[in-house]
């Protein structure tokens, strides 16, 4: 029941942390495509090393009789965790977990002739906030701080179970954890961590130290952005009263004759995406709506928005990244008002570069999204 409890109020935490959205604005954070892409999982396994108060057991053992103490001790494990998480924004997220540092141990033999064999493990869940900075494309570091709410089972054996006040001692302690680590991503959604954490532990027995946890962690984002928006309700004009009398209105005076007009933009993969993602940041909303404005006084029959990539990775997942690229665009036009029907999209992966994928400048204009606009045009006089 207390390990619930505890569990609640991590809960609570993680909530309110939620709630606050940190630098996160509201069109984001409800933006179905974020909600489809912001969450993911993950699991990671490796070596637990943990801090034994060997001078404290000594001390007990010559303090109950013994004369000398031969003292060995078992201090690494295998361990491991499982997490979700939830990405609040390109630099934070919310990390929930169940964690099991798996067993220490030690074996004392003292003269006169005795023996004392301890063991105790500790499993539990934690609660981080973790703070992130991209070093490249494909590659950041991050930094973790949060609570671990662990349990510890201790088990003593022996002729030398007077030095200790109980053999089988359990307790449940909220303590503090720490940890860095580097991720780098596979895929747009997989991941893999290596990172070394810290966790604050009490005993069972009246010590409190740390057990140190080196673990490699695969990651996998959840879901997948959006294909499109739905667009808003547009309002509606107010009905006119029956009693309202229609008043005859002037001719039109002559408009310029519309003249057939086909535009093409291209922008930068950057301008519109974060690395390897598909949702269209806040800097790119303002582009392509710099784009729509540039747009007035054209009547749009059709777009056709063409996603392509470099040279780096597979074939199947540069043309699968380019066309939810190209889908996106649609997707944040279609919201725009732009009739769902007359927008194409297609992914052209890395099958059309411009420029020559050995240099990185060369990548980074290949890596882009083409937005061709056929329509007709009022003409100026």
């Amino acid at each position: 029941m207390k390990l619930l409890k505890q569990f609640g109020t991590l809960g609570l935490v993680g909530c309110t942390m939620l709630t606050s959205q940190i630098a996160l604005g509201d069109d984001d954070f409800n933006n179905p495509e974020w909600a489809n892409s912001a969450w993911y999982i993950g699991a990671g396994i490796g070596k637990s090393r943990a801090t034994i108060d060997d001078k404290r057991i000594i001390r007990s053992l010559m303090d109950n009789g013994a004369n000398s103490v031969d003292f060995r001790s078992n201090d690494r494990d295998t361990a491991y965790k499982l997490f979700m998480g939830k990405q609040l924004n390109q630099n934070f997220a919310l990390e929930a977990g169940y964690f099991d540092l798996r067993k220490f141990g030690f074996n004392a033999v003292t003269t006169p002739p005795g023996i004392l064999n301890g063991q105790v493990g500790f499993k539990g869940i934690s609660l981080d906030l973790l703070g992130q900075i991209p070093l490249s494309e494909r590659l950041s570091a991050y930094a973790r701080a949060g609570v671990n709410y662990a349990r510890a089972d201790a088990h003593f054996t022996g002729d030398r179970l007077l030095a200790v006040t109980n053999p089988n001692p359990s307790e449940r302690k909220l303590n503090p954890k720490l940890g860095v680590g580097i991720d780098y991503k596979l895929s747009e959604a997989l991941a893999v961590r290596g990172e070394v954490e810290r966790y604050r532990l009490n005993d069972a027995i009246g010590n409190r130290g740390d057990v140190d946890f080196y673990s490699v962690n695969l990651v996998y984002k959840l879901g997948r952005p959006a294909t499109r928006v739905p667009v808003g309700n547009a309002p509606q004009a107010a009905p006119m009263p029956a009693s309202a009398v229609m008043e005859p209105t002037p001719p039109p005076s002559p408009m310029p004759a519309p003249v057939p007009s086909s535009e093409k933009v291209t922008f930068a993969a950057e301008a519109l995406f974060d690395f390897d993602r598909s949702l269209v940041k806040p800097e790119g909303k303002a582009n392509l709506d710099d784009m729509l404005n540039k747009m007035q006084g054209m009547n749009t029959e059709v777009m056709v928005t063409v996603g392509h990539t470099d040279s780096v990775g597979t074939d199947g997942y540069n043309q699968k990244l380019s066309l939810r690229r190209a889908e996106a665009v649609k997707a944040y036009l279609v919201s725009k008002g732009i009739e769902d029907t007359r927008i194409y999209t297609e992914g052209k992966g890395k099958t059309q570069p411009i420029a020559d994928n050995g240099s990185k400048e060369g990548r980074a204009k290949n890596r882009r999204v083409t937005i061709e606009v056929v329509g007709m045009r009022t003409a100026t006089k």
